[in-house]
């Protein structure tokens, strides 16, 4: 068995979008968006470089990462820690180019990060600690994120 459950694979699938974590060539930390994040496989995390300039260098210069991936509404996901290895045409560069194109990512793609994941940690909202449960904190914030759409839209009209 892996070190991604099925649960931190469930995450990653539904949400895509993680932030990433490197450290800069000055030693200044580096976090940056990224929407391709996915499971490559029970060990392994990916992302596409679409427009990763400043994540891609300081891969090649640190190969050491972090992944934070967070359900929005739930408050609640998973911290992936690894070693990325930035791929531009070595196996399996292709495969996993295939993945991204069957999956609707029309945009060029410079390079793939594969991250070989050493720990995993759960990330959730201190709101549990205070013992609410996740149903309680899903309609608070579906309530925020509902009336913000809501306001946007009335400036918009």
């Amino acid at each position: 068995m892996g070190i991604l459950t099925e649960d931190m694979q469930r995450i990653v699938r539904e949400q895509r979008l993680g932030y990433v974590a490197t450290i800069c060539a000055d030693g200044t930390p580096n976090l940056s968006p990224k929407g391709t994040v996915a499971c490559w496989d029970d060990d392994h995390l990916i992302f596409a470089d679409i427009v990763s300039p400043g994540t891609v260098a300081n891969l090649r210069h640190n190969p050491a990462i972090e992944i934070n991936v967070v359900d929005p509404l739930v408050r609640k996901g998973y911290r992936f820690k690894g070693r990325a290895t930035v791929l531009t045409e070595e196996p399996p560069f292709e495969q996993i180019l295939a993945f991204y194109r069957q999956r609707g990512t029309a945009n060029p793609i410079q390079a793939i990060v594969l991250i070989q994941v050493e720990r995993a940690l759960p990330l959730t909202s201190p709101a549990y600690d205070l013992g609410a449960t996740e149903e309680e904190v899903r309609q608070r914030w579906l309530h925020h994120w509902t009336s913000l759409w809501h306001l946007s839209s009335e400036i918009e009209a």
